[in-house]
């Protein structure tokens, strides 16, 4: 027996892909971490230009270019929400100052929920957000302890 064999050759061809990457660090830093409103009726209204003679609070950008969100949260006993009509439920607002237009209360001044809501987008290194707050009590409370509540500047990647 003969054998034949047949070797086809075949030619190996390579390509690449280039992959980047680039590290980003979110971080915020705030000038004032804590908002003492002090004691208050009910169905009555603060705000950081009144208890600061008009200087806000200054989150600046720690890190890579970032959008600032912000969002509010529920006290032990008072439940956020946009309006106050009902026993309990308190009103926090925020103002993006970049003129004057924080000055009169409410005006200008966006609902904090529980979900994020845009402060400020495409915040460079090293950029500021100037912003005011203001809490309005409960149009009627039927808890007279005091309630401390949190606000969240969050800095994300754009």
């Amino acid at each position: 027996l003969v054998g034949m064999f047949v070797i086809i050759g075949a030619q190996a061809a390579t390509d690449f892909v280039t992959a980047t990457v680039t590290v980003t660090q979110s971080a915020v830093e705030l000038s004032q971490t804590n908002v003492p409103y002090g004691s208050m009726a009910n169905n009555t209204a603060s705000s950081t230009i009144t208890l600061w003679a008009g200087a806000g609070i200054i989150a600046t950008n720690q890190g890579s270019v970032a959008d600032f969100d912000i969002y509010g949260d529920n006290s032990t006993s008072w439940t956020l929400a946009s309006a106050t009509s009902t026993s309990n439920i308190y009103a926090h607002r925020f103002c993006l100052q970049t003129t004057t237009e924080c000055a009169t209360m409410w005006v200008n001044y966006t609902p904090l929920a529980a979900g994020t809501t845009e402060l400020k987008a495409g915040v460079g290194i090293a950029g500021t957000a100037v912003f005011q707050l203001e809490m309005h009590t409960p149009y009627t409370s039927t808890v007279f302890t005091e309630q401390s509540t949190t606000v969240t500047v969050l800095a994300s990647a754009t």
